[in-house]
């Protein structure tokens, strides 16, 4: 048990992100991009060049400059101001991508305070359950004439670009998006990206944060829920609040990341709870030690 628990618990990172954080700190040469390369133990080429090439088509943000012998990342260098942010949502008729597939997918681009493109669509599925109807309003009818899941997501991968990834929920839509990609001979997913849960908890003082708690927290007015574009595009309201409160160090995409992963989370009612339990935990173990020291003294006596 101990050994399984082990291996859950262990981070696996992408080779986007063993090569992001050699990048993240400065410009590396050609060279150096294809030494890193050669230490991936998943490549699809053999040839570092072509899994270079590979890992920009799967939206790794790399600018490669040839006659300068430079490779930088992009969302190390460009300011926030400038960054791209596309916002996602999917619905699914599953948990897994491997027996469930997409049936609506939802997306906003984000850049400087405005919305600069969107996309939403819906999948030609055969089979929704009961419950996923109930939640999203989405029914059988609805996806008849819908296109089939492999052109969406061709469509859908040439409108994300190399933009960061941002989603509220980061694990489950990017994770089935990338899946998806995969089954259906698309690659993978390599764009930088965040949860908007994550950043919303180190900028947003609220009880609860899950989209329709913060929804109502924040007066954000925006008709339907359980529905992708339309939480794609509340979501974005919610990343618009987050980045008016950073603080003004956080330059890039980068420092956003890695300031969504900190230990700064400025919840105080969640984090009075936590004290509150652990206080409560303190006082109960203090009490059996009483006890047993004062069962301990009987005893002697």
């Amino acid at each position: 048990m101990k050994a399984k628990t082990k291996r859950k618990n262990k981070i696996f990172l992408s080779n986007g992100d063993i090569l992001a954080s050699r990048l993240k700190s400065r410009d590396l040469s050609l060279e150096e991009v294809h030494k890193i390369i050669s230490t991936f133990d998943d490549t699809f080429f053999e040839s570092s060049s072509l899994e270079l090439e590979l890992l920009i088509a799967n939206g790794f943000p790399l600018e490669v400059n040839e006659l300068k012998n430079e490779v930088y990342l992009k969302t190390a260098r460009q300011s926030l101001k400038n960054q791209v942010f596309c916002i996602v949502d999917i619905e699914t008729n599953g948990s897994d991508a491997r027996i469930g597939q997409i049936i609506e997918i939802g997306a906003v681009k984000y850049q400087n305070g405005k919305i600069i493109d969107k996309y939403e669509s819906l999948v030609y599925a055969k089979d929704i359950p009961p419950y996923i109807q109930e939640v999203t309003n989405i029914t059988p009818c609805m996806l008849e004439n819908a296109p089939p899941l492999n052109v969406v997501l061709e469509e859908f991968k040439m409108f994300l670009e190399d933009d960061v990834f941002v989603a509220h929920n980061i694990k489950f839509d990017y994770t089935f998006i990338s899946d998806s990609f995969e089954k259906n001979d698309l690659g993978k997913l390599e764009n930088r990206k965040f949860c908007s849960i994550d950043l919303a908890k180190r900028t947003i003082n609220a009880p609860k944060y899950g989209l329709e708690h913060l929804k109502e927290v924040l007066d954000i007015r925006v008709e339907g829920q359980h529905r992708a574009f339309s939480d794609a595009l509340s979501t974005s309201f919610v990343l618009q609040i987050s980045l008016d409160n950073l603080d003004s160090s956080i330059q890039t995409a980068e420092d956003l990341i890695k300031f969504s992963k900190s230990d700064n989370i400025i919840n105080p009612i969640k984090h009075i709870h936590k004290q509150q339990k652990f206080e409560k935990q303190k006082k109960k173990v203090k009490e059996k030690k009483n006890i047993e020291q004062n069962n301990k003294k009987e005893i002697n006596v």
